[in-house]
């Protein structure tokens, strides 16, 4: 998905913040993943089902700044109870800017308890 880089999105110094990676990006580069028409059948089937950060880690080879055109892409690494994990990596091409790993927690929507994957959604995701 590409990105540009607004002055709203960097500190005083005109470099990206660090947390705009997580905030914005990685659950719009998550959500444009799962779009499709397939998946959205599985999750409303799935019942009222959340996915909640649990988990974050992030390397940071080097500063994304403004007006630079980013690349950020999302992918699915590993399904499993409880959590879900996702990786995300920020770059303009051909140099990798960051890359993380988010682990999001599968939860009831009603209770915030931990919950397994209905199979469905598990099939949507693969």
């Amino acid at each position: 998905m590409p990105v540009r880089v607004y002055y709203q999105d960097t500190d005083a110094g005109g470099v990206v913040f660090h947390a705009q990676y997580f905030a914005s990006w990685s659950a719009r580069a998550a959500s444009s993943s799962t779009r499709s028409d397939r998946s959205r059948l599985a999750r409303r089937r799935a019942g009222r089902v959340l996915f909640l950060v649990h988990e974050l880690t992030a390397r940071y080879h080097a500063p994304a700044r403004l007006n630079d055109m980013l690349s950020v892409s999302a992918e699915v690494v590993k399904m499993g109870p409880p959590a879900w994990c996702s990786a995300t990596g920020w770059n303009v091409r051909p140099e990798l800017l960051v890359e993380a790993e988010v682990t999001l927690a599968l939860v009831t929507g009603d209770r915030m308890r931990p919950a397994r994957m209905p199979e469905e959604l598990k099939q949507a995701f693969k």
